[in-house]
C-alpha cells in the first residue's frame, strides 16, 4: 500500500521547515519520510541507518521498524531525496514510497513525436517533476512527481496548456479498467518460494543421511573431502535458501553492521568452509541454518505485517472518492481533488469522505472510527462531521471545511505514525543494552569454540558447531522489537477506540500514574447549565411555573435564563405575552406577563418584596414534585424555603431561581451544570484498576465544588482556583506522587495539562487546539474512555516488561546451554530467533483485545 508522504514539521518533505525561510526549496533543513517495507527488524534498521549516514548533510535518521518508515532530516544544500533513496538501496532495501507518485495520463491527441515534445516541454515547467515518459503510439504520458511540491491537477493543467486534452488518469500500475497489480501473498513471494525449494532439498538430504544411509553414495570430492548424495542435496539447499541471507550479509559487511544477516552469513560460510576445506562434514548444519533462518525471516515479516495492518486499517477508514455537487451536477472525484468549500453528497451506508458541516439533510452517523462512540450520533444542518465516519440511514450534504491532508482522520493517522519517534524509557534502555549484547555473545562464541575441546573434551567440529549456534543467538532482534511493536499495537488499538496517544512515552507514563486530577466544568460535568428541579408552589403546576419563567427569561442572555428557556421548550410550554421587561441588577428580572407583574430571581429578591420564605405551601397534586419537596411537604404541606429547601438544593451544587408575582410565589427552579452520567462509574473504575487518588480542581465556588465532588466520588477537591493556582496544584501533586494525569478540555486547561506527567484532553475530535495541547486526547466527550486508557497503558507496560525479560531469559538460557550440547542449531534458529520474535509480536497484539466499557452508570 502506498502511504501518504508527510513531514513532522507539517510542511512538504522537500520544502523548508515552517520556521525557516520559504525560499528556494533546495535551501535549508528538510525532512523526508520514506516507506521501506523490508525494514522489519532491528538489524535491517541499523543497516539502513548506517548507509544513509554516509551521506553528507544528514542531520538525523529515525528508522521506524513497526511501520517500515524511515524519517530523515537533511540539509537540502548538500543532499536530496534521490541520494537518500540511493543509499537505502545500497544497503539492500527497496523504497516503496519516496514521496513521489507516478500517474499515467491518457492524451489521445498526442499522436506524434512533435506533440510529445510539446507535452514534455509543458510538463517541464511544473515544480516537483521527476520524470516524464511520452508514448505517442498509445497516446499516453507517464509522469513521476513529488507529491509535496505539486498535484495531479497541476500536471493536467500543464498538459492542457500545451493544447491537449487529458481524458483519463490512472496510477502507473493500473490497467485501463482500473485494476492494480496485487502484491501477492508473503508465503508465495520469491523469497518464500526459494525457501520452500531449499526445504525440499534439505528434506531429501536428511532422508539419504539418516534413513537411507546405504543409498548415500559418494558422488565426488572437493579439496580432498568426499561428497555424498546427501551432501550435494544440502549444498543445493544452501544455494537456494541462503541467497537472500548472503546477499543481506554482504550489505551488512559493506556498511560495517554486526547484525543477524552478517552473523548468519558467517555461520553458513564457516560451516561450508569447515566442510570443504577441513573435511568436518558440516553440510547439514549449513543447510539447516539457511533453510530455518529463511523460515524465521518469513515468520518475522508475517508477524510484523500483523502489527502494521493495525495502522493500515486506520488509513483505510477514509474513502478514496467523493461525490461532489458542483453547479447543481453530482460528480465523483478523488478525495484529493475535493476543495474546501465544496459540497459533498453522502448517501445511506457511505463513508463520509471529508471533515465538514452539514448543510442539508438529517441522519445518524456512526462516529466510532474517530471518537469510539458506540451509538450513532444524530446529525442535522449545522452539525460537524468527520472523515472516515459512516452515514447510517439518511441523505446528507456536507460543506467541506478541511482539505484531505488536514482533516481529523489524517491528523490522527499522522500522529499515530509520529508517536513511534517518542521512545519509552524501556525502549531506550533496550537499545543501549543491545549495543553491548551482540559483541559480548560473539566474543562468547569465539571463547566457546576455542576452549570447549580442552575444557569439556569435545571434538573441534563439535566446538565449531557450538560457536555457530551462539552466532545465531547473538542477534538481539526479539527484545529490541519487543517494545516498539507493543507501543504500535497499543497506540493503534487506542486510536480505533477513540483515544489518540501521541507517543510511546505517554503510553508508558499513563500506565504508571498514581493520581488522576480532573477539571470540573466540561470534564466531570457537561459544561452546560440544565434545569434539574421544578417545584410548583401554592397550587400551581410545573407547566405554569415554566410558562412564567420562560416569559421572564427569554429576553435574558444569562446562561441560567437560557437553560430555563430550553427546558420550557423541551416541555412544550409556550410563553406568555411580555411587556415592560426589566433587569434587576444582581437579583433577577421583572416583566408583565399577560398584564400581571412577575418576578424571577434569587431568594433575596422575594425577601425584599416582603414574602415570608419560611412558610410556603407546596403543590401536592397537579404538578411534578421533587423528592426534596415531597419529603418537606410531609410537615403540614409547608416548606421553609429560607432554612430548608433552598439551602438543600444549593448544597447539591444547584443555583435556585424563584418565580412569582408580587402577591404569590409560584414555584422554584433549580439549575446546575449536570454531572456526566458516566463520571461516577469512571472514577470508581479507575480506583478499581489501581489509581491511588482522584482529585477535582475547579474555579467554581466551594459549595458547588463540594457537591459535585461528593456526587462523583473523587477523593479530594480544590475549589475557587485561578488558572495559575490550578497549575500550582498540579505541580504539588507531581512532587508528592510518581505520576499525575490531568484531564481537562484541552483549551482552558492547557497550562495544567502541560504541567502534569500526562495531559489528557476531552472531546478533541476536530479541535486543533486540543489535539496539539494534550499528550493524550479522548476524541469524544466520554469519560468512560479514561479507565480504558489507563487499563490499556497499564497492560502495555506489562506486555513490554514480559517481552523484554522473556526474550532475554530465553536467549541467555539457550546461550548458556550451548557449550553443554543441549541446543542444536535448529533450536537456536526457531526458538531463539523466529520463535521469540513471533512470540513477542503475538503478545503485543493482545493489547488490541482490550475494549472500552460502553456501560454508563448514573
Amino acid at each position: 500500500m502506498t502511504e501518504p508522504d508527510s513531514c513532522s514539521d507539517g510542511g512538504g518533505c522537500d520544502g523548508a521547515r515552517a520556521d525557516g525561510p520559504p525560499a528556494d526549496p533546495r535551501d535549508g533543513a528538510h525532512v523526508a519520510q520514506l516507506s521501506v517495507p523490508e525494514m522489519d527488524c532491528p538489524s535491517c534498521a541499523g543497516k539502513v541507518e548506517s548507509s544513509v549516514r554516509e551521506l553528507s548533510g544528514i542531520e538525523a535518521v529515525d528508522p521506524q521498524i513497526a511501520t517500515g518508515r524511515l524519517t530523515v532530516e537533511y540539509d537540502g544544500t548538500e543532499t536530496d531525496v534521490d541520494a537518500i533513496v540511493a543509499r537505502i538501496e545500497a544497503a539492500g532495501y527497496t523504497v516503496a514510497d519516496d514521496g513521489g507518485e507516478t500517474l499515467r495520463f491518457s492524451v489521445p491527441e498526442m499522436d506524434c513525436a512533435s506533440c510529445a515534445g510539446k507535452v514534455e516541454s509543458a510538463l517541464g515547467g511544473v515544480d516537483g517533476l521527476r520524470a516524464v515518459e511520452t508514448h505517442p503510439t498509445t497516446g499516453t504520458a507517464v509522469v513521476t512527481y513529488d507529491r509535496a511540491a505539486t498535484t495531479e491537477r497541476d500536471l493536467v493543467a500543464a498538459i492542457e496548456s500545451a493544447g491537449y486534452e487529458v481524458t483519463e488518469t490512472t496510477g502507473a500500475n493500473e490497467t485501463a479498467g482500473g485494476q492494480t497489480d496485487g502484491d501477492g501473498s508473503l508465503w508465495t513471494s520469491p523469497r518464500a518460494l526459494k525457501t520452500w525449494v531449499s526445504g525440499v532439498f534439505v528434506a531429501f538430504g536428511l532422508l539419504f543421511e539418516f534413513l537411507l544411509p546405504g543409498a548415500n553414495a559418494q558422488v565426488g570430492s572437493v579439496l580432498g573431502s568426499a561428497l555424498h548424495v546427501a551432501d550435494v542435496l544440502f549444498l543445493v539447499g544452501v544455494a537456494t535458501g541462503g541467497q537472500e541471507i548472503l546477499r543481506n550479509g554482504y550489505y551488512s559487511l559493506r556498511n560495517l553492521n554486526l547484525d543477524i544477516d552478517l552473523l548468519m552469513s558467517i555461520a553458513i560460510l564457516g560451516a561450508l568452509t569447515a566442510s570443504l576445506a577441513f573435511g568436518e562434514a558440516l553440510y547439514f548444519e549449513a543447510a539447516t541454518l539457511a533453510f530455518l533462518f529463511s523460515v524465521a525471516e518469513l515468520l518475522e515479516r508475517y508477524s510484523m505485517d500483523r502489527a502494521r495492518n493495525s495502522l493500515e486499517e486506520l488509513m483505510d477508514l477514509s474513502p478514496d472518492e467523493a461525490t461532489v455537487k458542483r453547479d447543481g451536477v453530482e460528480k465523483v472525484v478523488p478525495v484529493d481533488d475535493v476543495q474546501v468549500g465544496d459540497v459533498v453528497v453522502i448517501r445511506p451506508g457511505e463513508k463520509i469522505p471529508m471533515d465538514g458541516e452539514v448543510v442539508d439533510g438529517t441522519s445518524a452517523v456512526n462516529q466510532a472510527p474517530i471518537t469510539g462512540e458506540s451509538v450513532p450520533v444524530d446529525k442535522t444542518e449545522g452539525d460537524e462531521v468527520y472523515a472516515g465516519t459512516v452515514n447510517e440511514e439518511g441523505y446528507l450534504e456536507v460543506q467541506v471545511t478541511a482539505a484531505a491532508s488536514d482533516n481529523t482522520l489524517s491528523r490522527i493517522v499522522q500522529m499515530v505514525e509520529d508517536a513511534q519517534s517518542n521512545k519509552t524509557e524501556r525502549e531506550q534502555f533496550v537499545e543501549r543494552f543491545s549495543s553491548y549484547y551482540t559483541p559480548v555473545v560473539v566474543a562468547f562464541a569465539v571463547l566457546v569454540t576455542l576452549t570447549t575441546p580442552a575444557v569439556l573434551g569435545v571434538a573441534w567440529s563439535t566446538a565449531f558447531v557450538y560457536g555457530l549456534t551462539l552466532l545465531v543467538l547473538a542477534c538481539p532482534c526479539a527484545f529490541v522489537i519487543s517494545t516498539p511493536v507493543s507501543v504500535v499495537s497499543g497506540i493503534t488499538s487506542a486510536a480505533k477506540n477513540g483515544v489518540l496517544i501521541k507517543g510511546g512515552n505517554h503510553l508508558e507514563a499513563m500506565g504508571a500514574v498514581d493520581v488522576v486530577a480532573f477539571d470540573k466544568t466540561g470534564t466531570l460535568t457537561k459544561g452546560e447549565l440544565t434545569v434539574t428541579d421544578v417545584i410548583p408552589l401554592n397550587g400551581n403546576t410545573e407547566a405554569e411555573v415554566l410558562q412564567c419563567a420562560r416569559g421572564l427569561e427569554q429576553r435574558s442572555e444569562h446562561p441560567i435564563g437560557e437553560a430555563i428557556v430550553a427546558r420550557a421548550g423541551t416541555a412544550g410550554v409556550e410563553s406568555a405575552e411580555i411587556d415592560d421587561f426589566e433587569s434587576i441588577t444582581g437579583k433577577g428580572v421583572r416583566a408583565d406577563l399577560d398584564g400581571t407583574p412577575h418576578y424571577a430571581g434569587k431568594p433575596g429578591l422575594f425577601d425584599d418584596l416582603g414574602f415570608d420564605l419560611s412558610h410556603v405551601h407546596a403543590t401536592t397534586d397537579g404538578g411534578v414534585v421533587t423528592k426534596t419537596a415531597q419529603r418537606l411537604c410531609e410537615r403540614n404541606n409547608c416548606l421553609d424555603l429560607l432554612d430548608d429547601t433552598v439551602p438543600e438544593l444549593q448544597a447539591e451544587g444547584k443555583t435556585v431561581v424563584i418565580v412569582g408575582t408580587d402577591e404569590e410565589i409560584e414555584g422554584i427552579i433549580a439549575v446546575a451544570d449536570e454531572v456526566r452520567p458516566e463520571a461516577k462509574a469512571a472514577v470508581s473504575r479507575l480506583r478499581d484498576l489501581g489509581v491511588e487518588r482522584t482529585v477535582m480542581l475547579t474555579g467554581d465556588n466551594e459549595r458547588t465544588a463540594g457537591a459535585i465532588a461528593r456526587e462523583v466520588g473523587v477523593d479530594d477537591y480544590q475549589a475557587e482556583l485561578l488558572p495559575d493556582e490550578k497549575v500550582a496544584a498540579i505541580e504539588d501533586l507531581v512532587e508528592e506522587h510518581d505520576g499525575v494525569a490531568m484531564v481537562g478540555d484541552g483549551i482552558n486547561d492547557a497550562p495544567a495539562l502541560a504541567s502534569a506527567t500526562v495531559g489528557v484532553a476531552m472531546g478533541a475530535a476536530g479541535t486543533d487546539t486540543a489535539l496539539e495541547t494534550a499528550d493524550i486526547a479522548l476524541m469524544s466527550d466520554d469519560l468512560s474512555k479514561l479507565p480504558y486508557l489507563y487499563e490499556l497503558a497499564n497492560d502495555a507496560n506489562g506486555v513490554i516488561r514480559q517481552n523484554i525479560w522473556a526474550s532475554l531469559a530465553v536467549k541467555a538460557g539457550l546461550a548458556l546451554a550451548v557449550p553443554f550440547g543441549y541446543v542444536p542449531i535448529w533450536v537456536a534458529v526457531l526458538a531463539g530467533d523466529a520463535g521469540m520474535t513471533t512470540a513477542v509480536t503475538g503478545n503485543a497484539m493482545r493489547l488490541s483485545r482490550i475494549r472500552p466499557d460502553d456501560g454508563h452508570d448514573s
